[in-house]
């Protein structure tokens, strides 16, 4: 079987952030976090992904890009600051462009290869929309896009046809774009999908007493899941990454990671590409309907 490591990006969330629901250590040191930056980049991922609003997520990965002389290399993606057009005031290109400067500073980039609205509403809003596309005639960008949680906005944005990357969860619990006619147009219109949430910030790395109160309805789902995949002698963290690698319609997953021994085993699943369509095939016709309070971590009521 051919890797899949092409189709990796490591995103960073947990390099700035104490993030992830089975992440009992929090947010790595700065050198752990440039150690696995440095271990991806040895393993052949070129692409990362992250977010003004990550912490200091931008800075590392600034600090990686310039020590390592990579600028020319890598490929970064990032996102405009949630909700920042309703915390300033002035023309939408301004402040916009004044967001991207601030990424740019920090990640040490005189453009990023993917710029995205992390608020999907401003899908919605032609001069928000019309922003992004200046920056990318600018070349301070070279693709412009959105990360979106509801299928809903994922169809709106792939059907508005001017987005070049959008980002959306994907995982074996969350299926709901399989029931639209989202990929189907996102290739017509040569829009690259990058999924995200595989794992669902840990969930499927829990075990059944470990799960919070609040996630007691999940425990079922978890128990159909052990027992689909022990049938084909996977775990839970191979049966999720390669759920949403091996899907022809996605060009990209997005994947974090809580320290190196992750790192490297989810680089090794994704390099040896165990053959598993069958499983694959089963967990697609078992998982068609998760609820909502599951696979939406914002609903989680902790």
């Amino acid at each position: 079987m051919n890797s899949l490591l092409n189709k990796l990006i490591l995103g960073t969330v947990q390099f700035g952030l104490n993030y992830g629901i089975n992440n009992p250590n929090g947010k790595p040191a700065r050198e752990k976090s440039l150690a696995m930056l440095d271990y991806a980049w040895q393993k052949g991922i070129r692409i990362f992904d992250t977010a003004y609003n990550y912490g200091e997520a931008e800075e590392i990965l600034g600090e990686f890009i310039k020590t390592r002389n990579l600028s020319a290399e890598i490929k970064i993606i990032t996102k405009l600051k949630p909700n920042i057009m309703s915390e300033s005031h002035g023309e939408a290109l301004d402040i916009i462009a004044n967001n991207l400067e601030e990424s740019l500073k920090r990640l040490n980039r005189n453009y990023v290869d993917g710029y995205l609205f992390h608020t999907p509403a401003y899908i919605y809003d032609n001069k928000t929309v019309d922003a992004m596309v200046n920056l990318k005639k600018q070349k301070l960008v070279k693709n412009i896009g959105v990360s979106i949680y509801e299928e809903n906005d994922a169809v709106y944005a792939v059907e508005l046809n001017k987005f070049d990357y959008i980002q959306v969860p994907y995982s074996i619990f969350d299926q709901r774009l399989n029931k639209t006619n989202f990929f189907e147009i996102a290739q017509k219109n040569n829009v690259t999908v990058f999924a995200r949430s595989a794992f669902l910030q840990g969930l499927f790395f829990m075990s059944e007493e470990k799960i919070p109160p609040y996630l007691e309805i999940a425990k079922p789902y978890l128990k159909k899941l052990d027992k689909i995949i022990n049938k084909y002698n996977l775990s839970r963290q191979q049966a999720a990454l390669l759920f949403s690698c091996k899907n022809k319609d996605i060009n990209y997953t997005v994947f974090g990671v809580d320290d190196l021994d992750q790192l490297k085993e989810d680089i090794d699943i994704a390099d040896k590409n165990k053959d598993c369509d069958n499983c694959i095939k089963e967990l697609k016709e078992n998982f068609v309907d998760v609820e909502k309070s599951i696979i939406f971590p914002s609903l989680w009521k902790k």
